[in-house]
């Protein structure tokens, strides 16, 4: 066995060690990551895309399980945390001679091409579903923001004028590193919120009364766990933003900051929400907040936020498409590669805002899909994939004992999410 084979053997990664070493694939990637983002703008990718909109629905899920959703919280966080690290560490997997490219391609190491082609329809489904579901939030607000004016002019006007105008930054910039400057003003938005949330909250505490809590609801636990899982979601991503950087053994350091980051945020949101409000809390958390100006800067720099995140999710999509036709600039060149590249973007947009604008409770289908993809990409496949690929004798039992928590807490979220997604897709549809 080679040296850096014995090394590779000997590195353990599990949810308390943060520390790893990456190998370059090539003298090529080399060049490549020489040229790459800083690790600030990969960990302002990773808040962006992660914390989104679901920060705000965290007080629900404190009303659906109790004050033990806390522990949730940190179990989710945890978890993630270490999720993110290996799977990772999975791209590596292949000796150091090559890299692989996506999370696809991690499943098609690990289970081969089923396994690969099932890992990339769940992943489609996110990395498409959820900037479909941000479109018509966004057309949405606005339209609301503009009630009353001439600028009233519908939720599905609203929404494809916004589809056009993210698909320009989604069209012309092509990776991970040249989104880093959105994701920092996407963090910024979420900060503005937390700040007004947390501000409206305390003030409209004293009208307040009779405010009821509940340390555990031990039937809604599960549905509780099921939800705040989801608010971790960002593995379809990272594969592409490890790739971006500059400096890749930075990476474990780099996502723990940044879930740690988005768990802090949730932790205050979830807990001012909760207190203040109660069993009377609802989802998305400003609903329950007093009609004033501070509500629209609220609802404003909500709908700024979800603007810049979908093209992270959309440009995470188009390079796993893009890798599988190998629209490449050394294949046709730098002209006719950015010509493909933007045909291939520009149908991706018009899928989503086509759908976004068309489709009937597209909502409650996409908890359908998301309540089984979520857990599976998050919490499971991530396990599995590396124990297959690094194997089981190299492992201390603790972590195997670890890896074997966390694929039981992402099959309780995944049956009870599952559940739950499938009442509410009924009486959508019934």
């Amino acid at each position: 066995m080679s040296m850096n084979e014995e090394k590779r053997e000997d590195f353990v990664t599990n949810s308390f060690t943060l520390e790893c070493e990456f190998e370059s694939d090539s003298e090529k990637s080399l060049h490549d990551r020489e040229n790459g983002s800083s690790s600030f703008g990969a960990y302002f990718n990773i808040v962006c895309v992660v914390a989104g909109t679901g920060i705000l629905g965290l007080p629900l899920a404190l009303k659906q399980g109790g004050w033990i959703g806390l522990l949730i919280l940190v179990l989710s966080w945890t978890m993630s945390v270490y999720t993110a690290i290996i799977l990772i560490r999975c791209l590596y997997a292949g000796g150091g001679k090559t890299r692989l490219n996506s999370y696809k391609d991690v499943a098609t190491a690990a289970f081969g091409v089923i396994g690969g082609w099932v890992t990339f329809f769940f992943n489609a489904w996110i990395m498409l579903g959820a900037p479909v579901l941000y479109m018509v939030l966004s057309g949405a607000n606005l339209n609301q923001l503009c009630r009353g004016t001439v600028a009233e002019i519908g939720d599905i006007p609203w929404t494809i004028i916004l589809s056009v105008a993210i698909a320009i930054p989604f069209i012309l910039l092509k990776t991970m590193k040249e989104l880093a400057w959105m994701s920092a003003f996407g963090v910024i938005a979420i900060f503005i919120v937390i700040v007004a949330v947390l501000a409206m909250a305390a003030i409209d505490k004293s009208n307040q009364v009779n405010i009821q809590h509940d340390v555990v609801i031990w039937d809604m636990f599960p549905i509780a766990l099921s939800t705040i899982s989801f608010s971790f979601g960002g593995n379809v991503v990272y594969p592409h933003v490890e790739a971006s950087m500059k400096k890749p053994r930075d990476w474990p350091k780099v996502v723990a900051a940044g879930l740690s980051t988005c768990a802090a945020m949730y932790f205050i949101v979830a807990v001012s929400g909760y207190l203040v409000y109660g069993r009377n809390v609802l989802s998305p958390v400003y609903n329950s907040l007093p009609e004033n100006a501070a509500l629209i800067v609220i609802i404003v720099v909500i709908t700024i936020n979800v603007l810049l995140s979908a093209p992270i999710l959309t440009t995470s999509f188009s390079l796993d498409v893009e890798e599988m036709l190998n629209i490449t600039e050394e294949r046709f060149g730098k002209t006719k590669e950015f010509l493909l590249r933007a045909c291939l973007r520009i149908v991706i947009m018009t899928i989503v805002a086509v759908i976004a604008c068309s489709v009937p409770h597209f909502g409650a289908l996409m908890s359908l899909i998301g309540a089984f993809a979520n857990c599976t990409l998050i919490f499971i496949f991530p396990v599995l994939f590396y124990l297959k690929l690094t194997g089981f004798r190299n492992k201390p039992i603790y972590e195997l004992v670890w890896c074997a928590f966390v694929i039981l807490l992402g099959l309780v979220g995944l049956i009870f999410g599952t559940i739950e997604a499938i009442k509410e897709l009924i009486a959508a549809y019934g």
